[in-house]
Formats: C-alpha cells, sequence, structure tokens
C-alpha cells in the first residue's frame, strides 16, 4: 500500500483544537488557521459521520492526531489493535506525526480516561521510552510526548519533571509537545521556576507547543482546564519560550465553554502579537 505525503505544518503556525463546533467555520473560514489537532481517539470507530467531517477538513488543513489512550507510562502491553487504528488516521489525514501523553490512563480493564502522573525516577526512563519506541514503530511516523499538569509529588522523585522528560525524549529518539499552559499550572503548584524548565528543553525535539487556559481555585491550586482565554502569565512564559526555542508551531487548545469561532480565532492570533 502506497504511504500517502504528510503534510507539512509551517515552523510559524498556529493552530486550533479541532471540535465539532467548528466544523462549518473551519469549511467556510479562509487563512484563519494554518494547521488543526484532532483528539484521535474521537475518529476511530466505524461512525460515518465523525469521519466525512474529519475528511472534508483535513482536505483543507494539515492535522495532527493527538492521542490521550496510548497509556504510554502503564504498566499494560500497549494495545496492538489500538496503534493499527492511530495508524490507519494518520495516514487518512496525511500528519506529519502523531502525539500522545507522558503520562499512564489504564490499568487491567480499566480505562481511566484521565491524564495520570507517574514519579520522575530514574527506572522508569528506559521502561517508557521502550514503549514510545514500540509506539512509534507502530505508527510509521514521527511521535512526540506532551508534559502533562500534576497537583501532587511522588515521594519517589528523584529529579525535576524537565529533566525527567528530557531523558525520556533522548532514550526514545522521539518529539516533544511542550504545553505551555501545563508547565505554569505545574510551576505554581509545586513551586519551581517556570523558566529554569524552558531552559532545560531540548527544543530541536520540539515538534509543536500548546497554550491553554486554566482556573485558579479557591484554595490557590492551578487546574489546567482549557475553558477560558489564555492568562497574561502564560503568554509571557510563551513569549520567553519563543525566544529561547522558536520558531515553533502552536496550538490554541479550548476544549469546555467554547465560544464562537471568531473569538477563538482572535485568542489564537494574539500568540502572533506576543511573539513579534
Amino acid at each position: 500500500m502506497t504511504t500517502p505525503t504528510p503534510r507539512e505544518i509551517p515552523r510559524h503556525g498556529l493552530g486550533l483544537s479541532l471540535r465539532p463546533e467548528h466544523y462549518q467555520a473551519l469549511r467556510e473560514s479562509t487563512g484563519a488557521v494554518d494547521f488543526l489537532e484532532c483528539i484521535a481517539d474521537n475518529y476511530l470507530e466505524p461512525s460515518d459521520i465523525p469521519r466525512k467531517n474529519l475528511d472534508q477538513i483535513a482536505a483543507k488543513y494539515p492535522i495532527v492526531p493527538h492521542s490521550v489512550s496510548l497509556n504510554l507510562a502503564g504498566t499494560d502491553a500497549l494495545d496492538t489493535r489500538f496503534l493499527e487504528r492511530i495508524a490507519w488516521l494518520a495516514r487518512r489525514v496525511r500528519a506529519p506525526f502523531v502525539t500522545d501523553h507522558l503520562c499512564w490512563a489504564r490499568f487491567g480493564d480499566a480505562h481511566l480516561y484521565d491524564l495520570l502522573p507517574v514519579p520522575y525516577a530514574n527506572d522508569l526512563i528506559p521502561w517508557i521510552g521502550h514503549r514510545i519506541q514500540a509506539a512509534r514503530s507502530a505508527v510509521g511516523l514521527p511521535f512526540g510526548i506532551e508534559n502533562v499538569s500534576t497537583y501532587f509529588r511522588f515521594g519517589r522523585d528523584e529529579m525535576p519533571e524537565w529533566e525527567f522528560i528530557s531523558r525520556i525524549a533522548e532514550t526514545a529518539d522521539c518529539g516533544l509537545l511542550i504545553d505551555i499552559n501545563n508547565i505554569y499550572v505545574s510551576a505554581v503548584n509545586h513551586g519551581f521556576d517556570a523558566i529554569d524548565y524552558l531552559k532545560a528543553i531540548p527544543w530541536k525535539r520540539v515538534l509543536y507547543v500548546h497554550i491553554a487556559g486554566h482556573q485558579k481555585r479557591p484554595d490557590g491550586l492551578l487546574h489546567d482546564t482549557h475553558d477560558r482565554a489564555v492568562s497574561q502569565d502564560v503568554w509571557r512564559l510563551y513569549a520567553a519560550a519563543w525566544r529561547l526555542g522558536g520558531p515553533f508551531p502552536t496550538v490554541l487548545e479550548w476544549d469546555a465553554d467554547l465560544p464562537d469561532f471568531a473569538t477563538v480565532v482572535a485568542e489564537l492570533e494574539l500568540a502572533r502579537m506576543v511573539r513579534e
């Protein structure tokens, strides 16, 4: 079977997370976004409606499949059937690469549909690195892992998060999807300097970055919610990331309390203003 040529994403490109509420606007829009990121898990079942919508939009925009269920840091065997379907989707949309999260999300028959952290421990690095290599081989495309937001620390932590994710990327020889909002949320929750995190990132491995909004709870904890505009503190961190590692493509995630397409595009356009 002939492998389709992947569509390229410009390094300065601005993209959105694909949501059904914006399907029609995306079909009608010209030049509002450069590419899209789709939650891969939403398009793997044999239902015609999601696939038809995705095909129409993929004919117009480059699309990156972004999964939430590969369980890369888990202990169960990788789901080979699920990986086959991710590879099928990536070919269908001519994806340049595929991404998922540095987390675990399943144990036995329990699919938790959450992005759960692991200890930043030396003995986990080869284990997770091998699983990422296997996933990349199954998908047949470059592969990136995303840092997740965290709300507690493990007693078994042996290094900061930025060292852990960098060493895993080196071990697996994979790409990175850096979520700027997640760095800020975790920095506030745990009391580290987000700039130290940015300085330690191997930017040559970064495929693209995420920006998003978050909530501040009454107890002061920050919660990664993707339900509002990007905070000024996250924009400042994004500007610092651009100075350190740019250019890189950027995706705005807005998943809940989703406003109209024009509002989301206006928020995304702030990225261009911030970095210029």
